[in-house]
This record gives structure tokens, sequence and C-alpha cells, in this order.
């Protein structure tokens, strides 16, 4: 990568398998291990029907990621997309909101993941310190590894990530190869409870929805992958495509094999249980072979979870300080790591305050409600860009348009329903907040843009943008002109970086001409 006046890309170091890996290890978190037994408690048998249902839901939005990523290869992913189709202040809700929402999810998998290692230890040493400032400790130090990781090198992250996803997924199909010979289909009839009856299956999909979250990050690292036109739609679709997969047979050779009452009753162990009740009764170095397996494959998913989010929350700040809607500063890439390192640290200390201090409960439904929102947000705006700006070069296209991003948003909204009305205020309160900081740091002369291409105002070494004239910035040298407005057909991919000049932006009474 080039070095230029201007501010710089991201380095380009992630392939397609590495794209893939950072969807679905942010998918496969605990939430496959921690959430079975209580959505079987929900729903019954018709747990697996929810899963399923979810697929459904989750691709329809994944499927409006894709078209809009492919079109608009910008880091940020769904703040990158509202940002061009809706108003500035739009576009920041929607940054905030994301933002938080991955370092939420950030603590919640750094929590998740120290109370399984501590399991896991346990099998073999159970001397290990387990009180609870202990499990925060050993999250905090989770949390400072990988975002030590992400700043060193994007390369070396993505690569962590590849390589931990892949023995997550080993350990998940292991669970299954034993178990799906002794699923008895007795189990599944009948397969909605009788109080209740299929309805229960939607405040279940409620409940695990969040355990579908997740390939939305790939597109915030879109000018860190190769061939991002081509590469972040496949990845999106293959991580939503093996995610699903791999939930219905791992619920399905839980419920199989255990009963959905036996299931519900183990609560957050009842993959574990499942697991102790037909693997083999030997012993790995002295703990049951089923338990060592579950609370192995545990660590690993909390583990892959957490350095996805990590990845994510920090490109979402990037691409946010990168167009003046968060300080400046976040915007910056690192001169000798090409990482953006700012960013990262901001959404380091964010994640690690809400490790120590916040309500984990309280934070993981926010961020799932915010991540309904959200999805329904980037389905509206792939529609306003359809029709705003038909001749925007769309190397993917939605099918079956425009029911996929309507079902996308009717499907997000309804879920929506069934998070608590507590939860819902405290969202309200939270983007109260949002817009104190946007007031704070823009005020109210802000020209408030109305779905125009967003560009880059750009930035000098030191941050501040020249008062007239044009604006020097740096793009990939693919998009050699602005390669995020109108245009007829796909720019090549490339690399390198170089300076372009770009008008400054435009006033409010420009604007509106």
């Amino acid at each position: 990568m080039s070095e230029t006046r201007g501010r710089r890309a991201p380095a380009t170091n992630l392939g397609l398998l590495d794209a893939t890996m950072i969807g679905i290890g942010a998918m496969i978190g605990a939430g496959i291990f921690v959430l079975t037994g209580l959505a079987a408690e929900t729903a019954g048998a018709g747990a697996i029907v929810a899963f399923a249902l979810n697929g459904g839901v989750t691709t329809f939005t994944a499927l409006s990621y894709a078209e809009l990523a492919a079109a608009i290869p910008k880091n940020g992913g769904g703040y990158a997309y509202v940002r061009e189709a809706f108003s500035s202040p739009v576009a920041f809700v929607m940054g905030w909101t994301r933002w938080f929402t991955y370092m939420a999810a950030g603590a919640l998998y750094a929590l998740g993941f120290s109370s399984n290692f501590v399991e896991l230890v346990h099998l073999y040493w159970p001397g290990l310190p387990d009180s609870e400032p202990w499990i925060v400790a050993y999250a905090l130090f989770a949390v400072v590894s990988f975002v030590g990781l992400n700043a060193l090198s994007t390369e070396a992250s993505g690569g962590a990530e590849t390589v931990v996803t892949a023995v997550k997924i080993v350990v998940l199909l292991i669970f299954v190869a034993f178990g799906v010979g002794a699923v008895q289909g007795a189990n599944f009839v009948p397969l909605f409870p009788a109080d209740g009856g299929a309805l229960t299956v939607l405040p279940a999909m409620g409940l695990t929805f969040i355990a579908f979250q997740g390939y939305d990050l790939i597109a915030t690292v879109t000018e860190e992958v190769e061939n991002p036109t081509t590469n972040i739609p496949r990845a999106i679709l293959a991580s939503v495509a093996v995610t699903v997969v791999v939930y219905l047979l791992v619920v399905g050779v839980a419920i199989g094999t255990l009963g959905p009452e036996l299931l519900a009753a183990a609560g957050e162990t009842a993959v574990a249980e499942a697991a102790i009740g037909f693997m083999p009764d030997v012993g790995v170095f002295g703990a049951p072979l089923g338990g060592a397996l579950i609370a192995f494959g545990a660590v690993f998913s909390t583990v892959s979870a957490l350095n996805a989010v990590v990845i994510g929350s920090s490109r979402v700040a990037f691409a946010m300080g990168r167009e003046r809607q968060l300080p400046a500063g976040l915007g910056r890439i690192h001169p000798r790591y090409g990482t953006p390192w700012l960013a990262i640290a901001a959404s380091a200390v964010v994640m690690l305050v809400a490790t120590v201090s916040a309500p984990i409960r309280v934070v993981g439904n926010l961020a799932s409600l915010f991540s309904l929102l959200g999805f329904a947000v980037v389905n509206l705006a792939l529609i306003r860009l359809r029709r705003r700006r038909p001749n925007l070069s769309r190397p993917f296209e939605v099918p079956a348009y425009p029911a996929v991003p309507l079902l996308g948003i009717g499907l997000n909204l309804l879920l929506g329903l069934f998070i608590s009305w507590e939860t819902w205020a405290i969202a309200i309160g939270w983007l109260g907040v949002g817009v104190v900081v946007y007031a704070v740091l823009h005020g109210p002369s802000l020209p408030f843009g109305r779905g125009e291409p967003s560009g880059d105002p750009g930035a000098s070494a030191g941050g501040t943008a020249p008062a007239e004239g044009p604006v020097v910035v740096e793009t990939p040298a693919a998009d050699a002109a602005d390669p995020w407005r109108e245009r007829d057909g796909p720019s090549p991919d490339g690399e390198d970086a170089r300076e372009v000049e770009v008008d400054p932006p435009a006033s409010d009474t420009e604007e509106e001409r």
C-alpha cells in the first residue's frame, strides 16, 4: 500500500475463506450451546422449527447485504449502506447502534469464554480460581489479547479466525456424527407443546435469533478483502448456509437423543448433557468424552466470536471516523501495520468497561434489538437505492425483488416485538445519548444530506480538511473516480492506493437542488 498525503485505506489481506470464517466465527458463538435447551423449554421439539425459520429470516437480510456490499465496497457494513441511502443523521444512528451492538456482543463473548474456559480447565484441574473477579479477569485478558492481535495485523487476526472457526466446526460435526445414530423419531412427537402449540415458535425465534447474527461483520471489512465485489457476497451467503446447516444438525441431534423435556430441564447445558448421554463412556485425561468435547467447542466458539466482533466493531468506528460522523482520528490507519488502530482501541475501551460493569442480560437484549432494527433499515436502504440510483453497478442482485427486502423488513420488526418493553425503553435512552453525541460533534449547522453518495471528505495527517478547494483523499486505484457514485459497469479490482481530487461537500442549498 502506497504512502500518500491523503488518508490511507486499510491493507488488503483477507481472502474468500478468511471472510467466510469471520461470518461463521461470529454466528456460531456460545448461542448454539446455551440456547438449544432454552428454546426447547419454550417450543418443545419445535425448537428445531424456530432455528429453521430464523435461518430463513436471516437469509432475506443476508441477500440484501450481499447486493449492497458488492455495489458499495466500503468498510462499515450496514452503516456504509445507510449512509448512501439516507440523510447524515439517519446514518449516524445506524452506525451508533451497530457499533454498540458489536461492542456489547464482545463483552458477552468475553464473559462466555471465561466461564467455558473455567469449566474446561476444571475437568482436569479443579483448583483453577473461579470466583467472580477471576471470571472477569479471564474475560478482560481475552479482550486485550484479541485487541492486540487485531491492532498488529489484519492478516494475523483473519488467519486466527479461520483456524479457530474450523476447529469448532469440527467439534460440532463430531457431536453430530456420534449422535445421529442415537436419534429417536419419537422425541419429535408432538412437535409443539400442548400449551401454546405452534405459536410457541415465535418467542423461541426471538430468543435464539442472536445466534444468527454475525454474517454482517463480513461487510465491515470489505476494503480489506481481495476482489470484494465477488468475494463479499459469496462469503456472506456461504457463512449463512454453513451456519444454518450446522445449527439444524446439532439441534436435531440434541432433541432426537435427549428429548425436549430433558433438554429443557438441562437448560444452558443441554448440548453437553446430550453429548454425555450418547458419546462413548471413555475418559479424555480423566474427563468424560462428551463433556470435554462440548466444553472444548464452547471455548473455541466464544473465542472466534470475540475475535470477529473486535474486527467488526473497530471497522464501523473506522468508517464513521473517516466520514467525520465520529472524531476523525478514528479514521486513521497505522503507518506500519495498516490497521485502524485508534478505532480498535476505542472499541476495546467500551468493550472492557462493559465486560466489567454492564448487566450482561440487559446488554445482550439490547444487542439483539439493535440488530433486528438495523437489519430492517438495511433492507429499507436497498429498496431506496434501487429507486433513487437505478444505474448503480450491482455485481450481485437480490432475487425476487422487492419481496425479499420487504420480507426482511417485516420479519425483523416482528421478532423485535418479542423483546421486552424494558429493553425498548433502554434502547430509546441509548439513542438519546447518540443524539447528544451527534449534536456535540456536528452542531446544528451540519448539512443534512438526503442519501447522496457520502464520498470521503478526507483529512490531512493532522486530521483537518482544507477549508477551500478540492479535498485530497485516497481511494483504491480500482475505484479511480468515486466508486460509490452511480455507474454503469463494475470497477476493476485493485489493491494499490492513490490520490484523487473530489469536490468539497455540497452545502444544503446545493444538495437540495
